[in-house]
């Protein structure tokens, strides 16, 4: 199992810069808004290394589970099933491959532009607002985003915190029902 987040949300990050005719220096940078998955079409998002390659992982076969969350886009992958996947995996667990991308198709962005020319630079921002496809989620090399991220685990650390947390919730309503109960018994004996 790897998890991670194939992009974040809010966070700039350069695509490239040049200098212009003007003496300027020009960075694009981009970011995605938080918004921009509400109504992306992800029925069939697959996952890859290096945006190529076989597939590791789908979620149309449940191999892939792709959901915003309060970072980013995150990602759960099983990998077992693909012949390169235990490849990747140790890879990602030994730290040699550590983020991720992924490929979109922009629905929607807005440009804004910021420059100063005391110091001659202009910061072009494109924040996507919405995507309208997700293609695949990619474990990378080298992302465009550096903010993002994927980690390996075993499939046994997710039961295990399953687990724990149903334990931990149980004796939480354990605890409040005796409460209730004391309270209750405390108030008839009055």
């Amino acid at each position: 199992i790897v998890e991670g987040h194939a992009t974040t949300f809010d966070e700039e990050y350069p695509l490239y810069s040049y200098d212009d005719f003007n003496g300027y220096r020009t960075t694009i940078v981009e970011k995605i808004d938080r918004h921009a998955f509400d109504e992306t079409d992800m029925r069939d998002v697959i996952f890859l290394y290096d945006h190529a390659g076989r597939v590791m992982a789908r979620n149309r076969n449940n191999t892939l589970n792709v959901s915003p969350d309060n970072t980013g886009l995150f990602i759960r992958a099983n990998l077992s099933g693909s012949d390169l996947g235990p490849g990747l995996y140790s890879d990602i667990q030994k730290g040699f491959v550590d983020r991720m991308s992924m490929q979109f198709t922009v629905g929607a962005h807005q440009l804004t532009e910021e420059r100063d020319d005391e110091n001659k630079t202009i910061k072009v921002i494109r924040t996507i607002t919405r995507i309208s496809k997700l293609y695949d989620v990619s474990a990378v090399g080298i992302p465009a985003n550096d903010g993002t991220d994927i980690s390996a685990r075993s499939a046994a650390d997710g039961v295990i915190q399953e687990l724990e947390a149903e334990r931990l919730l149980k004796a939480e309503k354990d605890k409040r029902a005796k409460a209730l109960k004391l309270s209750i018994d405390l108030s008839l004996e009055r």
